[in-house]
């Protein structure tokens, strides 16, 4: 699994659990519908730390948490 295969997991994980879309996640982070949409069809393949933080905000958690999943603690290092 790669990082932004995480990233978008999470992403998911986060809107499954609030039972909630990703038209709405955008909505309650305050980023546009296209940058998250963006994100999760790989289109922006490497979300930066602020939009990360805004979704962690919208979704009230800290962006520990985030990164709180055994797929982020396996990620191998990429090199490109």
């Amino acid at each position: 699994m790669t990082l932004n295969d995480a990233i978008i997991k999470r992403i998911y994980e986060i809107c499954d659990n609030k039972n909630i879309t990703l038209n709405k996640l955008s909505t309650i982070c305050g980023i546009t519908q296209s940058t998250l949409n963006n994100i999760v069809s790989k289109n922006s393949l490497r979300p930066t730390v602020s939009t990360i933080k805004k979704i962690c905000d919208g979704a009230e958690m800290e962006l520990a948490e985030f990164f709180d999943t055994d797929y982020f603690r396996r990620l191998e290092q990429e090199i490109k």
